[in-house]
């Protein structure tokens, strides 16, 4: 495989899933801007932080009046959820350079580490292919963030003119859905999703998106101990 075939790959994976991250974009902007963030600020968020719930997040702290320091720890808290990503793909990207590692841990999101990752697993260390699998990552990631961009931009210019009951909001939730059910192909994993999802349920009242976090650690812990319950 070459590195042109395996970006292709990457980009490829994740086309689908732009279908559900386009709306959320639009929904961003129009958010972004209601909330009193100024559309190159909007946009800079898009570009800087890109990150969509943790966006989400930013743009209503803002709005509320927040502290900058409480606003920039919440978002922190919010994207902890990455280092669990980074944790997962760092055997397969051990050998980059650093200036590598760099675009792609801005590059890590939701989505284009769902639509990579599968791939990356398939590749063993020592094959000829894991030298190029970086590309997948990228690919699904330089894709990602285009579209994203695209459709924040979107959200900016329309912001001011669509209503704010269109009721989008449900895009969000569906690619979420769209992201881990694929991936529940063991008990282990199926333990790991509904212990998060209960938890999350649980503690979705909590302040700052807490209970995220927390669901993220009772699906690692179920995950980690059903495959010794089955023993």
């Amino acid at each position: 495989m070459t590195h042109t075939q395996a970006f292709s790959l990457g980009l490829r994976s994740v086309m689908p899933m732009l279908l559900g991250v386009a709306p959320f974009g639009v929904i961003y902007g129009v958010v972004a801007l209601q909330s009193g963030v100024p559309a190159l600020a909007a946009m800079a968020m898009s570009s800087i932080v890109f990150a969509g719930s943790a966006q989400f997040l930013l743009a209503q702290l803002v709005g509320a009046g927040a502290p900058l320091l409480l606003a920039a720890g919440a978002v922190g808290l919010v994207n902890l959820r990455h280092a669990l990503y980074s944790a997962s793909v760092a055997p397969v990207l051990a050998h980059l350079p650093r200036r590598w590692k760099i675009l792609l841990a801005y590059l890590l999101t939701d989505e284009a580490y769902a639509a990579a990752i599968p791939h990356l697993m398939a590749v063993q260390p020592n094959s000829p292919h894991a030298a190029q699998a970086h590309w997948i990552l990228f690919g699904s990631g330089i894709g990602l963030w285009a579209g994203w961009q695209l459709a924040t931009l979107a959200g900016v210019l329309l912001g001011a003119q669509l209503p704010s009951n269109l009721g989008l909001e449900f895009a969000l939730p569906l690619t979420f859905i769209a992201i881990v059910v694929p991936m529940i192909d063991s008990r282990a994993r199926f333990a790991a999703a509904l212990a998060a999802g209960a938890v999350a349920v649980v503690l979705a009242a909590m302040p700052y998106k807490v209970g995220l976090f927390i669901a993220a650690m009772a699906g690692l812990v179920a995950g980690v101990a059903m495959p010794r319950r089955i023993k």
